[in-house]
């Protein structure tokens, strides 16, 4: 049974992803800021030792053997320039320690284990489109952390294929969940669709579908690419 550990996974992507991995046999390890849920590991990736925490926790779960990481835990909130100098880099900070910060730290203790284990791990990381074109000018911290992302993922794609450590990255546009709505509502809602060729944002169950595929199905030659779901809003 491959065994994956997936943050982020109470709602959105996470939830979707996790429905469509365990539909597909796999046991997943789920994470998220605060869970009830026996399958789901509460972490805080406001706090720098979380990630570390969740990873010894899910390795328990999981019998000692973690097969794939899903990066997928994120924050979106605006960081407007006027605010204070203060209220505006603690935004910024929080903002890289969680979608950034953690994920390298699990990416981290992931790639050890599997060299440790002498045995093939897989790394996907749902990235954004704003990690290619940018973000509004509110949100400088969440392109850029996203951006660090798929450096990162590309880092460790050319480190460790030699190793059977593979790294997938997936970059959605506007996917339909309350993160994205609360988006589309402060930037005009309906409007902001005309920029979207195919005319609508993503479902959560489109970009699970592609969590999916890397986590059990691309094949090695893959290692490094990113996928980009986004209604050829930006093409590259």
């Amino acid at each position: 049974m491959t065994c994956i550990l997936l943050t982020g996974s109470s709602r959105g992507i996470g939830a979707a992803a996790k429905t469509a991995l365990e539909a597909r046999g796999a046991k997943v390890v789920g994470q998220a800021t605060s869970s009830d849920s026996t399958d789901t590991v509460p972490a805080d990736f406001y706090e720098p030792n979380a990630p570390q925490e969740l990873w010894e926790a899910a390795l328990a779960r999981a019998g000692g053997k973690i097969d794939v990481l899903v990066n997928n835990a994120g924050l979106f909130d605006p960081n407007p320039i006027e605010r204070s100098d203060i209220e505006w880099l603690d935004a910024w900070e929080d903002t890289m320690r969680i979608n950034l910060t953690a994920a390298a730290q699990l990416s981290r203790f992931a790639v050890r284990h599997w060299q440790e284990r002498g045995c093939e791990g897989r790394i996907v990381h749902v990235a954004s489109r704003a990690g290619h074109r940018g973000d509004s000018p509110a949100h400088w911290h969440y392109a850029a952390s996203k951006g660090g992302m798929l450096a990162m993922h590309k880092s460790i794609a050319r480190a460790y294929a030699a190793e059977k450590i593979y790294s997938f990255a997936i970059t959605p546009g506007f996917t339909d969940t309350a993160m994205a709505g609360d988006y589309l509502d402060s930037r005009g809602g309906p409007g902001l669709l005309a920029d979207i060729p195919l005319g609508r944002v993503a479902e959560p169950e489109e970009i699970a579908r592609l969590v999916e595929f890397c986590a059990l199905d691309a094949p090695p030659s893959m290692t490094g690419a990113t996928l980009d779901a986004n209604g050829a809003s930006y093409v590259r």
